[in-house]
């Protein structure tokens, strides 16, 4: 039987990834990891500040100013990026919001704006790089942050919890409609993240209780969500489509 040959070092040599929120945390994390492996990096991120002194930091990337949830500044964001790198190949949506309340105390404002860029960022980043994509018929990936958050249950997460499921459920949408392009779209659940994000609400009693219902006994290192992240956008993971990658060290699975 034939079989197509990849790179199973992984590599990503003349790629160019865009990533989302990309001025720290994880998506910081997959830039790094996608630099050293062979690829030139978008770092996006509304704090253009931040994003290019990131970028300064590596070889073959550039920063742009991006607000994800407004689908001018999406569009705008991508066309600087082909016309900097001279096309795109791969899509990692990592920016995100989480403000944690219980239900009956949510404000509306925080409820829109959760939305606005987990949900709504999301689409319209996947929308604008997926028609480059098709466009330029060469296949691609589109990876997008979830969130073990989007698949159980996790108090004073409503609004997070909701725009996380959508997430899935937008992965399994394109991931339907654009495989005919040779477009594989996926979404990484990870567990809470050491990152500037969970600040607030894992911490203490909050932490311990979460932490003891993990079997692997810990939360996760932005570098273990890139490794996830460097695997969707490999040719190892061509025949991978539609699914999301649950990284939560066993948290999900009782």
């Amino acid at each position: 039987m034939k079989r197509d040959v990849f790179d199973t070092s992984f590599r990503l040599d003349g790629k160019t990834a865009i990533i989302t929120g990309a001025a720290s945390g994880i998506g910081l994390a997959v830039a790094h990891l996608f630099v050293e492996k062979g690829a030139s990096v978008a770092l996006l991120d509304l704090n253009l500040e931040q994003a290019e002194q990131a970028a300064n930091e590596l070889e073959r990337a550039a920063a742009f100013a991006v607000d994800v949830g407004d689908s001018a500044s999406v569009e705008q964001a991508v066309l600087a990026v082909k016309e900097h790198f001279g096309g795109v190949d791969i899509l990692v949506n990592s920016a995100g919001i989480g403000p944690v309340e219980w239900a009956e105390h949510y404000l509306e404002d925080d409820w829109h704006r959760t939305m606005r860029v987990n949900l709504n960022g999301t689409f319209f980043m996947a929308q604008q790089v997926g028609r480059e994509l098709i466009a330029a018929n060469r296949g691609g990936k589109i990876i997008s942050l979830a969130s073990q958050a989007g698949i159980v249950a996790i108090d004073r997460h409503v609004a997070y919890s909701a725009s996380k499921a959508a997430v899935i459920s937008i992965t399994k949408s394109l991931a339907y409609e654009w495989g005919k392009y040779g477009i594989q779209v996926n979404a990484i659940s990870p567990t809470a993240t050491y990152t500037p994000l969970i600040a607030g609400y894992w911490e203490g009693e909050i932490k311990d209780e979460a932490i003891a219902n993990t079997p692997a006994g810990r939360f996760a290192e932005p570098g273990e969500i890139a490794a996830a992240a460097l695997f969707l956008a490999s040719e190892a993971s061509n025949m991978v489509t539609g699914a999301n990658l649950v990284v939560d060290g066993g948290y999900t699975i009782h």
